[in-house]
C-alpha cells in the first residue's frame, strides 16, 4: 500500500499548560518512584499502544523528561508542560520519514519561548531564562543528538523504485516484409535455424542495449553523487546544532 510522504514543516508552536498531563495525572507521576511504576503509569496517561521496540524507547523519553525535572524541582504545571513539549517534538519529527531536523529545531525554540515569555493568550512565563535555557540544553542532548535514530524507530523506510522507459526504440526489428523473409527461408531451408540464432544474438547485443546500459551507468553515477551531496549536507546541519549548545542563552535572548 502506497503511503503519502508529508512534506517537512514547522509546526505552528502553542500554550501546552495541562494538555496531555492533567492536575491529577501529575499527583500519580509524583507518588511514583520506581522507573517501572512511572513507566506504567506514563504509558496510561500519553496512551501509548505501540509494539517493542517503539514503546520502550518512547516511555523512556518520557521518564528520562520526568527524572530531569524532578532534578531541577519544577513544579507540576512545569513537569506536565514539558511533558507536553517533548511530546510535540517527537510528533513533528516523525511526522515524515523525510529530514526536517531544521524544523523540529525551530519548533523547539518556538515552544520553549512560547513558555517563557509572558505574551497573553500566545504566550506564558511558566519559565524563567534560566529555567529556559536549561531545557533548551536538555532536549539539544536527550532528544535532537539522537534525531537520526528516532526517525529511523519510528517512521517507515523510503525506498527509489527508478523505472526506466526508452519511447524511441523500437522493441523489435521491422517486419514490413514478412513475406521477403519467408521466401529467402524456404529457399535455405538448412540455414533457417543458424541464421535465427544469429540474429538474437545480434539483437541482445546491439546498439539499444548498450545505450540502455550507458543510461543506467549514468543514472546510477548521478544518483551515487547525489548521495554524496545529501550525507555532507546532514553532516554540515549536525554540526551547527551541536555547535549551538555553546551559546544556547543567546540564541533564545536573540529569538525575544
Amino acid at each position: 500500500m502506497d503511503t503519502i510522504i508529508k512534506v517537512p514543516r514547522v509546526p505552528n508552536a502553542k500554550m501546552m499548560l495541562w494538555t496531555d498531563v492533567s492536575y491529577h495525572n501529575m499527583e500519580e507521576i509524583d507518588n511514583k518512584q520506581s522507573i517501572t511504576d512511572l513507566e506504567s503509569v506514563l504509558c496510561s496517561v500519553f496512551g501509548v499502544d505501540l509494539a517493542e521496540p517503539k514503546r520502550g524507547v518512547l516511555l523512556e523519553l518520557y521518564v528520562q523528561t520526568v527524572l530531569f525535572c524532578r532534578e531541577r524541582s519544577f513544579k507540576k504545571e512545569q513537569t506536565s508542560a514539558l511533558l507536553s513539549i517533548v511530546k510535540s517534538i517527537h510528533e513533528a519529527n516523525i511526522e515524515t520519514p523525510l529530514d526536517n531536523i531544521e524544523q523540529c529545531f525551530e519548533y523547539c525554540k518556538e515552544l520553549i519561548l512560547c513558555h517563557s515569555v509572558r505574551r497573553p493568550p500566545f504566550s506564558i512565563d511558566l519559565f524563567n531564562s534560566e529555567e529556559a535555557n536549561c531545557i533548551f540544553k536538555y532536549i539539544h542532548n536527550s532528544y535532537m543528538r539522537h534525531y537520526k535514530l528516532y526517525k529511523y524507530i519510528f517512521t517507515p523506510q523510503v525506498k527509489l523504485d527508478l523505472t526506466l522507459t526508452y519511447s524511441r526504440i523500437p522493441d523489435h526489428e521491422d517486419s514490413s516484409a514478412p513475406e521477403e523473409t519467408a521466401q529467402q527461408n524456404d529457399e535455405f531451408p538448412e540455414t533457417h535455424e543458424h541464421t535465427s540464432i544469429i540474429d538474437r544474438e545480434e539483437s541482445a547485443l546491439g546498439p539499444t542495449a548498450d545505450l540502455k546500459a550507458l543510461i543506467e551507468k549514468g543514472v546510477t553515477e548521478q544518483m551515487m553523487h547525489l548521495s554524496g551531496q545529501l550525507d555532507e549536507r546532514m553532516k554540515e546541519i549536525a554540526d551547527q546544532h551541536n555547535s549551538s549548545l555553546n551559546s544556547p542563552q543567546t540564541n533564545l535572548k536573540d529569538k525575544k
